[in-house]
């Protein structure tokens, strides 16, 4: 997670132990939300919209792999690719 870390998002473990990532929307207590999740060898990375269900499939906007210092790098580099006002 460190080598993640950005200015812009704040980082933490969701309730099951997933990576959870949040950026204020501008709408208090609705951020955007960005999840890392395990799938097959390397995890899936999905986008929440501000207001939806983090329960729920978010919109996948892609995948990581490798050791974990490569991992966060390219979690940090999908961040800062991030369409917040359309899709990825």
């Amino acid at each position: 997670m460190d080598a993640a870390r950005t200015p812009e998002w704040s980082f933490g473990l969701d309730r099951r132990g997933q990576i959870m990532a949040t950026k204020d929307s501008g709408e208090i207590g609705l951020p955007w939300v960005v999840l890392v999740v395990k799938a097959g060898r390397g995890m899936r990375v999905s986008k929440f919209h501000p207001g939806d269900d983090v329960e729920a499939e978010g919109e996948v906007i892609g995948e990581i792999s490798g050791n974990p210092r490569e991992m966060g790098r390219q979690l940090r580099t999908l961040l800062g690719d991030i369409d917040l006002d359309g899709s990825s």
